[in-house]
């Protein structure tokens, strides 16, 4: 198995974001500031529909509606929410408590999970914030958490917040809970593709890597100048995300739109590695998210991938003469090379590998 724990160098280690904010800063600092046509629109466009919003219950019990519903979802927005994941309010509410607790912590305090190494490197794992990898590259405004959760042999307990006592547990018991949910919308997207039901979930197996990723957006006194995070797709099979707060916005034929809270559901979107897998059946969604003057937004936020490994290529059975592949062939682990590169660029990592 590819090591996980790789290290990137750094030209920076940038500033904690709940900081800046905290000391009353008036404008953001210039590295956070979007060049202008860049910068997020005053006025994102109304939904010419509103996104479907599938139950995972039904799902499960096999109804050829909301099976319709969810490819009808995947084929025309690339994401939808979900509710039925058999999740009770209250543990999504405390699931929400503890990753605010964690960023309520002293500063020293969340410090002792830096992903900060020897000063110059960053690891996957651990708390801190964007990698800084280019001269005059435009930072997100957004501190976060990164732990590898899956395989559960991989995890660096060492990183993981024994503050509040609950957090490692509701982790946990998340990872788990989110998994079962996960491995249905997988089976029904190989039913999509007219693939053997369990194709996909067999292919991602035990040792495939899944994190969690704990976002925190501070309020911004200048939202229309920055962003939360950079318009972007995930390096991911699916990822699932669970927020208190709107902030998330979608890209579709080049218009930016809201994505709405409704209370208790999971957002769940395509990335990129599950684009490549259906050959382009399923695209990765181009998605950022846009700050606040008022309030903080947090994000709970899993990212199923496949273990490092992998050759990553278009299932053969979706190649044919008809639809050749239309992505090369990469191992994962160097696709996710490329893919934290061009984040820290603004580009996508999906172009790079398209036929």
């Amino acid at each position: 198995m590819a090591s996980y724990d790789k290290q990137f160098k750094v030209l920076e280690v940038p500033p904690i974001v709940q900081e800046l904010v905290g000391a009353g800063v008036q404008e953001p600092p210039s590295q956070y500031v979007l060049p202008e046509q860049d910068r997020p629109a005053a006025a994102v466009s109304e939904m010419p529909e509103p996104i479907p919003i599938i139950d995972l219950s039904r799902l499960s019990a096999g109804s050829a509606e909301e099976f319709d519903k969810l490819r009808s979802a995947l084929e025309n927005w690339d994401l939808f929410l979900a509710v039925g994941h058999g999740m009770e309010p209250s543990f999504l509410a405390e699931a929400m408590k503890a990753t605010r607790e964690f960023f309520n912590l002293p500063l020293e305090e969340k410090q002792k999970y830096s992903n900060i190494v020897d000063g110059e490197k960053l690891g996957m794992d651990g708390y801190g914030n964007d990698m800084v990898v280019k001269e005059n590259q435009v930072l997100d405004w957004n501190d976060r958490l990164n732990l590898l959760v899956e395989p559960e042999a991989l995890r660096t307990y060492r990183l993981w917040p024994t503050q509040p006592p609950s957090f490692r547990d509701i982790l946990s018991e998340y990872t788990v809970r989110c998994k079962a949910a996960a491995n249905l919308v997988f089976r029904n997207m190989a039913k999509i593709l007219n693939l053997q039901e369990e194709h996909l979930v067999n292919m991602i197996g035990e040792n495939s890597i899944t994190q969690a990723i704990f976002n925190y957006y501070p309020q911004c006194p200048r939202p229309d100048h920055v962003l939360g995070l950079k318009a972007h797709t995930d390096g991911s099979i699916i990822t699932v995300n669970f927020a208190d707060a709107e902030g998330l916005q979608l890209q579709r034929n080049g218009v930016w739109y809201n994505v709405p809270i409704v209370p208790n559901a999971l957002i769940m979107n395509v990335g990129d590695i599950m684009e490549i897998l259906s050959n382009g059946f399923f695209k990765s969604l181009v998605h950022r998210v846009v700050t606040n003057a008022e309030k903080e937004r947090l994000s709970l936020v899993l990212v199923y991938t496949l273990e490092l490994e992998t050759e990553l290529e278009p299932v053969s059975d979706l190649v044919d003469d008809k639809r050749p592949a239309r992505y090369m062939k990469i191992k994962l682990h160097d696709y996710m090379e490329k893919y934290h590169d061009t984040y820290a660029t603004g580009t996508l990592a999906i172009d790079g590998v398209k036929i």
